[in-house]
């Protein structure tokens, strides 16, 4: 019998919860927020206006991820938007004497990516107020943004968009930022991209660039340039065809 396949990826094991939000502009914003980076699941406990899903600004600040507000829910409690939370985190950039352990943004999403946490809540407080420390207390996690100690003040989307995306970056679907996208060619071998040295040495004494008794430094210098790049045999074909047509030209 073969069993539905669960995913247990961070980005389904992710809540993001918002507490008292008072402006429905971040409401919008938080939505947009945490669907760029690949997350889906909000929910607001009692947010400061009626409607909040459906609010004008909400819904234009969103530009794009309505369905998040769609699916979204509102609750009275945070009781009843932590329900069957195994972990839960507070972001504050109040630090309180007695709290859970304080955590970076990094490590957090680094910890969670490797935990077997079936659902974690990841809570965020009232603009202008914060989090209570009665919510504050009950987290296993205090989430501290690293800021200017002079001005730490984060808007309250600013502060999901960081979270989320240090998330998305302790996944294996943050490699896709790491530079390997697009073409990627073989990588030449040692002696392919030694026989291009020796032609391209061999172009530029023939147009008296590198004079052969007195080559000073430039072939080691070229070399390393070139080793930096970490050439692939396409590119070592296109220099050693650039040396081909450097000879012939100077043949003539």
């Amino acid at each position: 019998m073969n069993l539905p396949k669960t995913d247990t990826s961070l980005f389904q094991r992710m809540r993001f919860i918002l507490v008292e939000t008072s402006h429905p502009g971040n409401i919008g914003s938080a939505a947009r927020a945490i669907k760029t980076m690949g997350f889906s699941e909000l929910i607001l406990v009692k947010p400061r206006f009626a409607d909040a899903l459906k609010n004008p600004e909400a819904i234009a600040l969103a530009s794009g991820a309505q369905d998040i507000l769609d699916n979204a829910r509102i609750v009275d409690h945070i009781d009843d938007a932590l329900q069957g939370c195994e972990y839960v985190a507070a972001v504050s950039a109040r630090l309180r004497e007695f709290s859970p352990p304080i955590l970076s943004p990094r490590v957090f999403a680094e910890t969670m990516v490797q935990s077997q946490h079936a659902k974690i809540g990841l809570i965020f407080g009232n603009e202008r107020f914060g989090l209570p420390n009665d919510i504050v207390m009950n987290c296993h996690a205090l989430i501290n943004i690293p800021a200017n100690p002079a001005y730490s003040s984060l808007n309250l989307a600013q502060a999901i968009q960081l979270l989320s995306y240090e998330c998305r970056m302790a996944t294996d679907t943050g490699e896709l930022f790491s530079g390997n996208i697009g073409f990627q060619g073989q990588l030449a071998a040692v002696d392919e991209i030694d026989g291009m040295y020796k032609h391209l040495e061999q172009a530029l004494v023939a147009i008296e660039f590198l004079h052969p008794d007195n080559p000073k430094k430039l072939m080691p210098r070229l070399k390393r340039m070139l080793s930096r790049t970490q050439l692939e045999v396409e590119e070592v074909n296109i220099l050693r065809g650039i040396a081909r047509k450097i000879l012939d030209t100077a043949k003539k």
